[in-house]
């Protein structure tokens, strides 16, 4: 991995938000493919792409069971994804002549959309209010698309801007960095997931047997710094069951593969056939570190997910200024 990549960028809660910050509501900026350099040179990028490493780093070696700090913080956003969870059982699909994108998804988005603000206001401190706007925008981007009823990696990337946000205003700190991923993180996959079953949500943008997963990717690379050094899982034990029903309760990772098979059928090899090739990598180092380069080639740097991303003062599209 390059030494960029390597050395943990400084976290963001540490910034220090300037007393006149003023907070503005993000926006589409990516139009064409010629904009993809302005995102890959913008602050928003480094901010971005820092915030995935650094909780990659901090959850490295670490079981989904360890003990960790949960700040008050932490818990009222597990409350906020709980609210969306009751939300779903509360809407239930409605009989259609489509067997995909049940409409009903749309009642669920539009109780989202009108109350995303009041939500984001739950989890952000009243000194702090003015940033709710700007903050919640993220938070109505990451559970899918209300026209298409669908969901992708551009969606699950809304949800880590969203976080990263809350770390860039000072709501989440450096020491909850474990409780980022296996607490909120863990809870939105599992909201994501109910979704996706309740309302067969199409996959955005997927790439089909060629493509990692047909939702998420970020599960991926975090439950793959999990397994570094485990003294007994290697990547090839991801594609046997056995392996994956008696450890996935602690890995995100094989949690992952669990939801895959429980949703395809048919051979691993056939139906997932990516997965299927890192199985023979050596290491979950060696995993991790490919699976990073990937996000950034399949995700980041690809217009169709990144014309969608939005961009604020927290966020900026503004190139990165050296210090």
């Amino acid at each position: 991995m390059a030494e960029s990549e390597r050395r943990s960028p400084p976290d963001s809660s540490e910034d220090i938000l300037p007393a006149t910050q003023n907070f503005i509501i993000p926006k589409k900026e990516i139009h064409t493919v010629p904009d993809m350099g302005k995102w890959k040179r913008s602050q928003a990028y480094a901010d971005y792409i820092g915030f995935i490493l650094t909780l990659n780093e901090g959850v490295k070696g670490k079981k989904l069971s360890v003990e960790y700090r949960v700040s008050e913080a932490i818990e009222k956003l597990v409350a906020l994804l709980n609210t969306l969870d009751r939300w779903i059982d509360e809407t239930p699909p409605v009989d259609q002549p489509s067997r995909f994108g049940n409409k009903a998804y749309r009642t669920w988005y539009a109780k989202l959309d009108e109350e995303a603000e009041n939500l984001v206001a739950t989890v952000v401190p009243t000194h702090l209010a003015a940033a709710v706007p700007e903050v919640a925008v993220y938070l109505k981007e990451s559970v899918g698309n209300s026209t298409r009823i669908d969901y992708g990696t551009g969606h699950e990337a809304a949800f880590a801007a969203f976080l990263c946000c809350l770390c860039k205003i000072g709501v989440l700190r450096v020491d909850d960095q474990i409780a980022i991923v296996f607490k909120v993180f863990n809870r939105y996959l599992e909201v994501m997931r109910k979704l996706q079953k309740t309302y067969r949500m199409e996959p955005a943008g997927s790439q089909g047997v060629w493509g990692l997963d047909d939702f998420q990717f970020l599960p991926f690379i975090w439950g793959s710094s999990q397994l570094i050094d485990h003294p007994n899982l290697e990547p090839r034990h991801f594609v046997d069951e056995k392996a994956v029903n008696e450890n996935h309760k602690d890995y995100m990772f094989l949690e992952c593969i669990l939801f895959i098979t429980e949703m395809k059928t048919g051979p691993f090899a056939e139906h997932s056939n990516q997965l299927w090739n890192i199985s023979a990598v050596p290491s979950w180092s060696k995993v991790n570190q490919g699976l990073i380069r990937m996000y950034k080639a399949e995700c980041l740097e690809k217009f169709p997910v990144i014309q969608h991303f939005k961009f604020g003062s927290l966020l900026p599209i503004q190139p990165v200024t050296s210090c």
